[in-house]
């Protein structure tokens, strides 16, 4: 099986074609724990970095202690590795390993050598270099917690460097999160005064860092805590944190090197129960596809006596049968084209060369402007659909909005956790009903 992981460090994608190829997809793996077990790992999974499935619930339990922000990583030797918080004092971190993300076996917990009170929020980080770290808040009286980096010295992980200060962040700075795009190191940090997660630069993993962004800069609200983040198939960025005292989990993305945010959204089905988690993106073999330079129809899996069309320049999910007047069957044909924004995913072209595109997340049939806007709006990535030989349609530039029907109008909307919307979002590409 093929395996490419997109560690965060110096992560780019060609400009052409972020998306994986055809027979490939983009899984990704988040490990948490939950408002009702600090000491049970679960383990889930989804192609959208949205919509999470669980693989395993409970899928380890230390032998002692807690299991709080487990973080995952593929290490070299092949296998998944979670590091994570032991308990609420004490000076140590866990390491647990597997090899299908399933089954998990316990290692070892590392002391620091360190006095300390709390040992909190450890988060793998793999450098450029290929060095292996973990970044953990350290406090010596629980409230004057900074970050330090810890970095194996061999490839068992079975041996770690002295701690060293991420300087110029904190005193009293939590859940440090570090990600490297080509050689500058960016840290999201909460600030446990104020609640507010920060950001902060700097050219070195250690720093010293410059605090940049505080208080509400990213209109992601406070108080917030456990952030983590992960790269997206269309070159932008996801962050994930707990909104804990309003028991929900959000998630908002940025475009623009983490200058601005998108509106932040709750998390399907796992918000307000997963808490400070990290996710793992991967290419594995696979997934959904749609056949290439093809005339299709596609046909709604949950009314499967109606197909996409397009009717006065808006998207319908209509009935159309062999006694339909010619037009109506040319409007409920397309070909499937490679998509206008990224050659690996689709986009749908109309007989007379319009495009399905999203305009107010209303579908609408529209000529290319040739602009880049509209190319994102007109490109959809095939997912796996709600039954077999079905496919979601997802948009590219709102990763976890699929294209779905409501009342019979097709619209992109934000991945829902119901049988509902995962039928009203699939469709089978079947035999075009115009030649």
């Amino acid at each position: 099986m093929l395996i490419v992981v997109c560690a965060l460090f110096g992560w780019s994608v060609p400009a052409s074609a972020a998306a994986p190829p055809p027979g490939s997809w983009t899984r990704y793996t988040m490990t948490a724990f939950t408002n009702s077990s600090e000491s049970n790992m679960y383990v889930y999974e989804s192609p959208d970095a949205t919509g999470f499935r669980l693989l395993r619930g409970p899928a380890f339990t230390p032998p002692t202690g807690l299991i709080r922000d487990p973080s995952i990583i593929r290490h070299t030797d092949g296998r998944y590795w979670v590091v994570y918080t032991t308990n609420w004092t004490g000076n140590t971190i866990g390491l647990a390993t597997s090899t299908d993300r399933l089954n998990w076996t316990f290692v070892r917990n590392v002391t620091i050598p360190l006095t300390v009170q709390n040992t909190w929020a450890p988060e793998f980080f793999i450098d450029s270099n290929g060095s292996v770290n973990v970044i953990v808040s350290l406090s010596t009286n629980g409230a004057d917690f900074k970050p330090y980096k810890l970095t194996a010295t061999n490839a068992a992980l079975s041996a770690w460097s002295a701690p060293q200060v991420l300087s110029g962040i904190g005193p009293n700075h939590i859940d440090t999160y570090v990600v490297k795009v080509g050689s500058t190191y960016h840290a999201f940090t909460k600030n446990e005064t104020t609640k507010f997660i920060e950001y902060a630069t700097a050219s070195s993993l250690t720093g010293p860092y410059t605090i940049s962004r505080t208080g509400n800069w990213a209109g992601w609200g406070g108080p917030r805590e456990g952030q983590a983040l992960v790269p997206l198939d269309n070159g932008g960025w996801r962050i994930y944190y707990d909104g804990y005292t309003v028991g929900q989990y959000y998630f908002s993305d940025s475009y623009d090197g983490f200058a601005s945010w998108s509106t932040p959204q709750t998390l399907p089905g796992l918000s307000g129960f997963a808490r400070h988690f990290t996710v793992l993106k991967e290419v594995v073999s696979g997934g959904a596809s749609l056949p290439v330079s093809a005339p299709r129809s596609l046909q709604s899996v949950n009314y499967p006596d109606r197909y996409v069309r397009h009717r006065d320049h808006l998207g319908y999910v209509e009935p159309v049968t062999s006694s339909s007047a010619a037009s109506v069957k040319q409007d409920a044909t397309f070909t499937i084209v490679p998509g206008l924004a990224d050659a690996n995913c689709s986009s749908f072209r109309a007989a007379n060369g319009s495009y399905l595109r999203h305009w107010d997340y209303r579908l609408r049939l529209d000529p290319s402007d040739g602009s880049a806007t509209f190319a994102k709006d007109a490109t959809y990535c095939a997912r796996p659909g709600s039954v077999t030989g079905s496919v979601s349609l997802e948009s590219y530039n709102y990763p976890g909005r699929y294209i779905r029907h409501y009342n019979y109008e097709l619209r992109v909307e934000l991945y829902q956790d119901s049988a509902t919307f995962r039928a009203d979002s699939s469709f089978r590409a079947v035999t075009a009903w115009a030649a």
